[in-house]
């Protein structure tokens, strides 16, 4: 069969999920992996000789709306390919900004950090190896999704310590932290219906939702965290909600910490905030 045709065949079945441009990128993707594919072999009269092995189930995996990482077992993130399965997140451009911004303020060496909510581990092993001999801690309250973040240290090369615990219950097994990391669930209940389907059906929901009469619980309770674990100067960095801004600075402002600040990502929509703890709180 011919390349082109296979590639049009394919993208016209999921026209029905996605736009177009999107369709043939996720086709390209699928063909680039089982066929190493590249993308001036779609202008060439060329043929395959036999569809590989897998090929037509993982498009029928696709069609039926699994995101494509998880049928690769894959996911890109700041220039290293993460394992991901149904047990994480996948990674996503924002949470790349996120970590790209502790690593551009943060210059030192032997920084402690630690991220809360780790997932596929994504940010604690690309600060392990982006920073400079940093000590760094991954908590999650998923057994899975810390499996799934120990397989990409060790596949990555990065020194990490994993915790399993509950944030919104335990404490932290540490203090003295220079850096505070999280990408906490933050879309609110109401939120679903307008959700794309692959993420609804595939997607762990423990790592997304949290309940529309207290959307801010997981700031609240890693701020708090951090009032005791991080050191006088330490810094703290959340992914947050785009219409959660403006609340998550007041809760941070209200528990005295300082320097707080909205950063915006690449689409000028406030999805970071900064904040340090500058002098030792009160026993408040």
């Amino acid at each position: 069969m011919e390349i082109r045709k296979l590639f049009q065949e394919y993208t016209l079945q999921l026209q029905n999920l996605y736009a177009r441009q999107e369709a043939e990128n996720l086709v390209y993707w699928l063909l680039e992996h089982f066929l190493g594919l590249q993308r001036v072999d779609l202008h060439r009269e060329k043929n395959i000789g036999s569809i590989p092995q897998g090929l037509p189930t993982a498009m029928e995996q696709l069609v039926a709306g699994m995101p494509i990482q998880y049928i690769l077992q894959s996911a890109p993130f700041y220039g290293r390919d993460f394992f991901v399965n149904p047990s994480v997140l996948i990674p996503r451009n924002e949470t790349e900004e996120l970590v790209h911004l502790i690593i551009r303020e943060n210059k030192g060496r032997g920084f402690s950090i630690c991220d809360i909510g780790t997932g596929s581990g994504c940010i604690p092993v690309t600060l392990a190896l982006e920073m400079d001999l940093p000590t760094v801690r991954s908590v999650d309250i998923s057994v899975a999704a810390l499996a799934v973040a120990k397989i990409n240290a060790e596949k990555l090369g990065a020194r990490i310590e994993f915790f399993q615990l509950d944030i919104l219950e335990a404490p932290l097994p540490f203090s003295g932290l220079d850096i505070l990391v999280s990408n906490p669930p933050y879309i609110p209940e109401q939120d679903k219906p307008g959700m794309h389907r692959n993420v609804m059906d595939h997607e762990p929901h423990l790592a997304l939702f949290v309940p529309e009469e207290d959307p801010l619980v997981f700031y609240r309770h890693i701020a708090e965290k951090g009032r005791h674990a991080l050191k006088p100067g330490g810094k703290l960095y959340l992914e947050i909600h785009e219409q959660f801004g403006r609340e998550v600075v007041d809760l941070l402002t209200g528990m005295h910490y300082e320097k707080i600040r909205l950063v915006k990502d690449l689409n000028e929509r406030e999805r970071i905030v900064v904040a340090e703890k500058l002098k030792p709180f009160s026993s408040d």
